[in-house]
């Protein structure tokens, strides 16, 4: 048998990895039945085992959602998770339960729609809107404001609300924003998001809110936390309809029950209606209606007894795999891609789904020609769960990922580090297009008029192979493009010379080095002058920023190091690109090369504004207090980042005293 504390130990190192990737990465690897399914083990084996210690157990406490870069607030009640089923046998017995607690009770039960998204708490004090935290490690979250307040449809002031209201609710996004997103990336070859839900917990934890804001995302609120006077409300159903009232987005849905066997038929009519609701839905909550009940009934450490979240099964569809496709990215990654039979699956025809990469088509055995099993539980991009092996062909030969790209011409090899394949050759012209597209990008150096139908003609004509070219056309080249005309080929040699004139950051992230994003980007260019500063820099200088790490470094190094970069990088400048950083440039400015933190609401400015007021005096500002931060501007209700600059005995700073350093002279 094999020894319990081993299992117990393995089961919690597993749970935890999971825990970070849904939490705080957003990138999850499992489903939740899956994940639920893992938890379930360890809380028996906890249970077979009472002398182990489990005190720190993943079973006893609430995922953790908080990022070093935010600032920590504490929730003046606790947003704890809900003990969950996907069994009907287990929502009965929670009912008798509650039944055994209150014999002389007639128990009403609320029936809500679960929403798949980001559980959020958004503070209001005098019906003034004051903050918005995430759900965190349940006693305190970061402070995603900034990003909140551009959600459409959330008031900035409700009245004749109580003197302090915590609304709950989750943040989502539309099917349609999430494929409009995708579709970006995809034409920019870059991977696409695996659902909405993963994309909506990026998004809101973006520290770019400009960026934040480019991605629409949409909030529903059904509770409240924290309200001053505490007996504001009496009834569950009483706050729906008061939050409807408030003007907050609301769920479309919801039934009173006075028995639990009603609330498992309530549940099965949302199951046939929630496809047409407008936010995605992965089951219903159940909650005891009256509040005095739920007050008695009370907690356990992490949840509620008074509540039970039901969730769907994932909906699951065999069909057959037609053959394995390979999509290439912008630093010429190779992604695979199923092609299948199309197949309806959770009301929409599914004929792709996602493999990742060669280690995840080698451990499920996938091949051409088999039956395989598809899920899609919340996911737009459905995934392979297995493979129907009693159906598989009998003349059926295991993938060969190697081979496969050997044959099709293309020149790659498998990273030594990673699972990922790249190409090797910079000439290959599928790769050249998705630099293209990529330099050309929004969120890059934004050339318009630029599109994908333009950059495959020029890469297929030989025209333009590296983003140098770019600013070698002509009119007359241009002119010869198939849907061409003179207005057009001039709007583009317009928008070509306008792109010189772009940001420092937009460059680097347009310029495809791996693993450097947008973010990424920006903190180079606030450390580093000019392109050629950073060019020169070593591993140890890259590794000194905040938020490069070692691997980002390592690759950055390389990148310049390799020479046919140094010539592309010359010819850009001899072609009047701007290479050096204009936020820089403010040298001589009152606050020249000072490190600015903001924390909490400032009286009159907004971050923002604060940010642009300190960086045209020539300082810069940071997500984050460290050692090298001069000041920290402290507003109301500052938090941890507050805390951590007495700590460290940085200079604190309010908004009249900043707006003196700005007013002198340097």
């Amino acid at each position: 048998m094999a020894d319990p504390d081993k299992e117990i130990a393995k089961l919690r190192a597993e749970i935890e990895k999971h825990d970070r990737l849904y939490y705080k990465d957003a990138q999850p690897t499992i489903d939740d039945q899956a994940y639920d399914r893992l938890k379930a083990e360890l809380a028996a084996l906890e249970a077979a085992n009472p002398s182990f210690d489990f005190a720190e157990s993943p079973t006893k406490s609430v995922g953790d959602d908080r990022l070093e870069a935010f600032e920590s607030y504490r929730h003046r009640v606790p947003m704890l998770s809900l003990d969950n089923t996907y069994n009907r046998e287990e929502l009965i017995e929670f009912g008798k339960r509650l039944e055994k607690r209150f014999p002389e009770q007639t128990l009403n039960y609320l029936v809500e729609p679960k929403i798949d998204g980001v559980a959020v708490s958004l503070t209001y004090e005098n019906g003034q809107f004051i903050r918005a935290v995430s759900r965190g490690n349940g006693a305190e979250g970061d402070d995603i404001s900034q990003n909140v307040r551009h959600i459409a449809g959330l008031p900035e002031q409700i009245e004749t609300a109580p003197e302090i209201l915590e609304v709950r609710g989750e943040i989502y996004m539309l099917h349609e924003e999430f494929e409009r997103i995708n579709a970006v990336r995809e034409a920019e070859g870059q991977p696409l998001y695996a659902n909405p839900r993963n994309l909506a917990a990026g998004t809101i934890k973006l520290l770019d809110s400009a960026e934040a804001h480019n991605r629409k995302l949409d909030i529903v609120l059904y509770g409240v936390g924290a309200c001053e006077p505490a007996r504001y409300f009496s009834h569950q159903a009483e706050i729906h309809k008061r939050l409807k009232s408030w003007g907050f987005p609301v769920l479309e849905k919801i039934w009173i029950t006075d028995s639990i066997e009603c609330a498992w038929s309530s549940i099965e009519e949302l199951d046939t209606l929630r496809q047409k609701f407008t936010y995605p839905t992965d089951g219903a909550v159940v909650k005891l209606d009256d509040f005095r009940l739920q007050d008695e009934a009370g907690f356990t450490s992490k949840a509620p007894r008074w509540a039970i979240s039901f969730k769907f099964e994932a909906e699951r569809a065999e069909t057959l795999l037609k053959e394995i496709s390979l999509q290439i990215g912008r630093t010429g990654a190779v992604t695979p891609v199923a092609i299948l039979e199309p197949v309806q699956l959770a009301g929409t025809t599914v004929s792709r789904a996602t493999l990742h990469n060669e280690d995840e088509i080698r451990r499920k055995d996938i091949r051409p020609g088999d039956t395989v099993l598809v899920q899609k539980a919340g996911e737009i991009i459905p995934q392979i769960l297995g493979v129907v092996t009693s159906k598989r062909p009998a003349d059926s030969q295991p993938f060969n990922f190697g081979q496969h790209i050997k044959d099709l011409g293309i020149e790659a090899e498998r990273d030594p580090d990673g699972a990922a394949w790249r190409i090797v050759s910079k000439d290959d012209p599928i790769r050249q297009q998705r630099a293209l597209q990529h330099f050309a990008s929004r969120v890059c150096m934004d050339i318009e008029n630029l599109g994908s139908a333009v950059v495959e003609q020029l890469v297929s004509r030989g025209l333009a192979k590296n983003i140098a070219d770019l600013y070698e056309l002509t009119k007359e080249q241009l002119l010869d493009l198939e849907k061409f005309a003179d207005k057009s080929a001039q709007n583009l040699l317009e928008a070509l010379q306008a792109s010189k004139q772009r940001e420092l950051w937009q460059l680097i992230h347009g310029l495809g080095i791996p693993h450097v994003g947008k973010q990424s980007a920006k903190d180079l260019e606030a450390n580093f002058e000019s392109l050629e500063q950073l060019a020169t820099a070593t591993e140890e200088q890259l590794e000194a920023v905040d938020g490069i790490g070692s691997i980002m470094a390592q690759s950055i190094h390389a990148w310049f190091g390799d020479e046919t970069n140094r010539v592309l990088i010359d010819r850009l400048q001899s072609h009047g690109l701007n290479l050096t950083s204009k936020r820089s440039s403010s040298t001589d400015g009152a606050l020249a090369g000072k490190i600015f933190v903001l924390t909490g609401s400032l009286p009159t400015l907004t971050r923002g504004e604060a940010s642009k007021l300190i960086e045209a005096a020539g300082g810069r500002t940071s997500s984050s207090v460290s050692k090298k931060t001069d000041y920290v501007i402290a507003g109301e209700a500052s938090g941890s980042k507050y805390d951590k600059a007495i700590k460290l005995g940085i200079t604190i700073l309010n908004e009249d005293t900043l707006k003196s350093l700005l007013s002198s002279e340097s």
